[in-house]
């Protein structure tokens, strides 16, 4: 198959949604997941009434039967994955201070943030090395390396994202697999309206943020850098390369 293959969790809103959208119409075929099974489904319709190739199954991939069915899936249908994006998060209950975060919001926040990249990376890696390369883009947060009042778990599971990419990177140096992290920044999404329900100042739309992916799927930045999405807009990105 001469069709490169994305895989995109979180896929049916916001930014994912963005990607898919964009990834097909670079001739990407998509392989894509969310817990939202109406508007993943409602994604599919669009993306074939353009021609693209999809295949899509809603499921929680914080869980490791769904990942192992989702990845299995997609290798019997397409024999590789060339880019997997590690999108999906929750934000959980809104501002809140630590010192009255629940227990068991931690909890779910936690897990879903970091054990959904962890499961979902750690299935799809053996097929990208027995290719001898593949691209891994994980979505993190400035608040992933800054401790921000009321953000509580989010930014705690975006601290522990970071560091676990940085570890596969080191782990994987050399295999041809590499690892990237991007903030994306504030953009206009639901999870933004959770996190800053008052919200009054100017947001980024998801489409704004999307050509820093297409330069990382190309594998051709160091493994295990980091990048903040706004830095690359109008054609041209921080270090002057063409997008």
């Amino acid at each position: 198959m001469s069709q490169k293959v994305v895989m995109i969790s979180g896929a049916s809103k916001g930014l994912g949604r963005a990607l898919a959208l964009d990834f097909a119409k670079k001739g990407y075929a998509l392989v894509l997941a969310a817990r939202g099974a109406d508007q993943l489904y409602q994604l599919e319709r669009e993306l074939k009434k353009e021609g693209a190739t999809t295949l899509v199954m809603p499921g929680d991939l914080s869980k490791e039967e769904d990942v192992e069915r989702f990845v299995s899936l997609a290798l019997a249908e397409f024999g590789r994955i060339d880019v997997l994006i590690n999108n999906a998060s929750i934000f959980g209950p809104g501002p809140t201070l630590l010192l009255d975060y629940a227990q068991e919001e931690m909890t779910r926040v936690m897990h879903m943030n970091t054990m959904l990249p962890f499961l979902v990376t750690k299935k799809v890696l053996p097929a990208m090395l027995e290719n001898k390369r593949g691209v891994v883009i994980t979505l993190t947060s400035e608040a992933g390396k800054t401790g921000f009042a009321e953000w509580g778990a989010y930014g705690i599971s975006k601290f522990a994202v970071e560091g676990m990419i940085e570890t596969w990177a080191d782990e994987l140096d050399g295999t041809g697999v590499q690892m990237y992290l991007v903030d994306p920044g504030e953009m206009n999404t639901d999870m933004h309206a959770i996190a800053v329900p008052d919200c009054d100042y100017p947001l980024a739309e998801p489409e704004e943020r999307l050509p820093i992916f297409h330069y990382l799927a190309t594998g051709e930045a160091p493994t295990g850098t980091r990048f903040e999405a706004a830095a690359f807009r109008d054609g041209l990105n921080e270090w002057g390369v063409g997008l």
